[in-house]
């Protein structure tokens, strides 16, 4: 199944759609879709190994909640909550995930850092629109356009399924990573960034919830059967942009500053707490 990325994230429907196309690459090249492919075949195989094993648009929503979280969150870690991928030094138990070898967590890790940074470089751009060639692009699958354009004969084995909507389990997996760190993505005391926060968020959230409205339009194919109301692709759009509200709010807020507590000192003409049974002030009090 090859599908695009989104033909158009615009307010209003294409009228004259086109890919958007990369003006420069990284030094290691912009990841293709043979390079997806790759990393979902390394997933189905966890999957038998870890029946939880997401698919990778669950990983690519996670991934980027991560690059935006308040605290730098360090790859055993996540990759701990993410695939259940046992930390280095740590014994695996039956839960665990586990790669098939060292090579295929190499491969695995070397793709995945590669896709880290082209969505790490793409959030920090500043771009106005979001089909400025430097824009964040999560990549996505549109299930329901997919099944729909299949033969007759191969659709009929998704009759009666609930096929996610368009970008739902992006933004499924994004909140995963949120909900997975709650002291990270806490609200911070000031008023306006605290609204700031619970605004991007919910934008993210309305993109966990199902399109009911009337398919309009296929995002991912100018050919394809319509799948998406015009009132999800909006939504995706606002998310996208919530995605660089939160990137900005915590890296201009930086990681939390733990409070130094400073214990009480005893009273002047109380006993020492050293055990010399001098008076304080005459002991580990004087000066």
């Amino acid at each position: 199944m090859t599908l695009k990325k989104p033909i158009s994230m615009t307010n209003t429907p294409p009228t004259d759609p086109s890919l958007p196309t990369i003006s420069s690459a990284p030094a290691d090249g912009w990841m293709e879709m043979e390079d997806f492919d790759a990393l979902d075949d390394i997933l189905d195989g966890l999957r038998t190994r870890h029946d939880e094993t997401p698919q990778w648009e669950f990983c690519e929503g996670f991934m980027a909640a991560v690059i935006c979280s308040r605290r730098p969150i360090p790859a055993d870690e996540y990759l701990s909550v993410l695939l259940a991928i046992p930390a280095e030094g740590e014994t695996p138990d039956e839960e665990s995930g586990s790669f098939a070898s060292p090579a295929q967590r190499e491969t695995f890790l070397a793709l995945w850092d590669r896709r880290w940074n082209e969505v790490a470089t793409a959030l920090d751009a500043r771009v106005d629109t979001l089909e400025d060639d430097d824009c964040y692009h999560p990549e996505v699958m549109d299930v329901r356009s997919a099944v729909a354009d299949m033969p007759p004969a191969e659709g009929a084995a998704f009759k009666g399924e609930d096929l996610p909507a368009f970008a739902q389990v992006w933004a499924l997996g994004f909140m995963f990573a949120v909900e997975s760190w709650p002291d990270e993505w806490a609200a911070p005391r000031d008023k306006d960034a605290a609204q700031w926060l619970d605004d991007a968020l919910q934008a993210v959230v309305a993109m966990t919830e199902d399109d009911t409205g009337k398919p309009e339009v296929s995002p991912l194919s100018e050919d394809g059967a319509p799948s998406t109301s015009i009132a999800r692709l909006n939504a995706f759009g606002d998310a996208i942009w919530a995605v660089y509200d939160l990137r900005e709010l915590w890296k201009t807020m930086g990681p939390k500053v733990e409070t130094l507590r400073k214990e009480a000192e005893p009273g002047r003409n109380d006993l020492c707490p050293c055990g010399s049974g001098k008076k304080y002030k005459k002991c580990h009090g004087v000066g």
